[in-house]
């Protein structure tokens, strides 16, 4: 095929105006750096959105279970009735309270969330979590009157806390007297320490059994929810389980996942991932607006050259694709080498992890970084579009040469 055979001289020749040559490699390095950076972009958007999504669920479940007025009364029925619905791996009952907890050194509030150990540990994330202690210390209660307690990371350096020391919890609802409304405080033993990696749970979250909280509550045997499991498999369909654990339980229970409840977030994250991907492409397009500029004046000095192969009867056709290989070439090259970058970028990003976060704004302590082959797709595929979309006008200009004109 003598296109390509000319297209690849014509490319490996050199130019008489030096700046043609400079123009075609500014074209491949700036294609090259807008994938790299459209790659890397991506990444960084999709590792903080699964890394935010893991996170939020290691500390709240799949799906939860409320009824209307916001207590559920005979919740070991419910929750073996949720049990029996298909991809529900686990469910477990919850209590929770907002109260203030202080230590020898200061007080600050805190959500009190009263959990069942026994249902709980194929539940929740916390298990996995404890960087002190043990989940089942919860059970270990010496004295009944002193209740174990576990706590969050920064909520325990907060209160200058550790394993085995004593804390008390306090709450502004106790009883009425003549002088008023008397706190009612209850003194708890530190028995673990948790870590999920989110500061604001780290630092504003303890657990304690149910019977413990309900105790501390005067609430009596109720919770307010119960929070549910799905297969891994059905994680992204955890709507439809809600639905079938709705129409179950009856009108008065209220199921809602996790996707429903955080939708907010993740709409934001999936906006500015587009908005982002249309802010990096613009390199892209000025790089493929170098790729016209340097066709076109490749076109100018190989005038003679294409009146000469049209007299020897070489068609349009045939000039047009001479020079659209060319900047296919340019394109590729471009395309290929931004891949390969943003890739090996992406490996040492992740391998090494050498970008901290402070943890008290990020949710993780590391850049993340996640690459989707789905995104490295588009990313390659629209280069590629983008800069034969340029290799157009220059061709059929190419192609509309006289040579009558330019040998007379």
């Amino acid at each position: 095929m003598f296109e390509w055979f000319i297209s690849s001289r014509y490319l490996r020749a050199r130019h008489k105006q030096k700046f043609i040559s400079l123009i075609s490699l500014i074209s491949v390095a700036g294609i090259t750096v807008g994938v790299m950076a459209l790659i890397v972009v991506l990444a960084v958007y999709s590792g903080f959105t699964t890394g935010l999504r893991d996170q939020i669920l290691g500390i709240n479940s799949h799906i939860i279970v409320q009824r209307m007025g916001g207590i559920i009364p005979e919740y070991t029925l419910a929750r073996d009735r949720i049990m029996t619905v298909d991809n529900v791996t686990g469910a477990t009952p919850y209590l929770y309270a907002q109260t203030l907890l202080s230590g020898s050194r200061g007080g600050t509030g805190v959500v009190l969330r009263g959990i069942d150990v026994a249902t709980a540990r194929n539940v929740i994330a916390l298990p996995g979590q404890m960087i002190e202690g043990h989940i089942d210390g919860l059970l270990h209660n010496t004295n009944a009157r002193v209740p174990n307690i576990i706590l969050g990371v920064a909520l325990a350096k907060d209160l200058h806390v550790g394993l085995g020391d004593k804390v008390r919890l306090i709450s502004p609802s106790g009883p009425l007297t003549p002088m008023g409304i008397i706190p009612k405080i209850k003194t708890c033993k530190v028995s673990g320490i948790f870590e999920s990696g989110m500061y604001e749970y780290d630092s504003t979250i303890a657990y304690m059994t149910i019977p413990a909280v309900q105790n501390f509550l005067e609430s009596g045997d109720i919770v307010h929810g119960i929070e549910v499991t799905v297969e891994e498999k059905e994680l992204n369909r955890a709507d439809k389980v809600a639905v079938k654990i709705r129409k179950l339980l009856g009108d008065t229970f209220v199921a809602r996942d996790w996707m429903s409840m955080n939708h907010n977030l993740f709409a934001a994250f999936k906006l500015e991932k587009i908005g982002m991907f249309i802010c990096v492409a613009l390199i892209i397009l000025v790089a493929a607006l170098n790729i016209i500029s340097a066709l076109i004046m490749v076109v100018m000095e190989k005038e003679k050259d294409i009146a000469i192969l049209k007299s020897m009867g070489a068609t349009s056709k045939s000039i047009m694709k001479i020079f659209f290989y060319q900047g296919m070439v340019i394109g590729l090259f471009g395309t290929v080498l931004g891949v390969a970058g943003g890739l090996g970028l992406c490996e040492l990003l992740s391998r090494y992890k050498f970008i901290e976060l402070p943890s008290n704004v990020y949710p993780m302590n590391t850049l993340p970084i996640k690459v989707l082959p789905m995104d490295v797709t588009i990313i390659a595929v629209s280069a590629v579009i983008i800069t034969l979309s340029a290799t157009i006008y220059p061709s059929w200009k190419a192609s509309k040469v006289k040579p009558a004109e330019v040998l007379s």
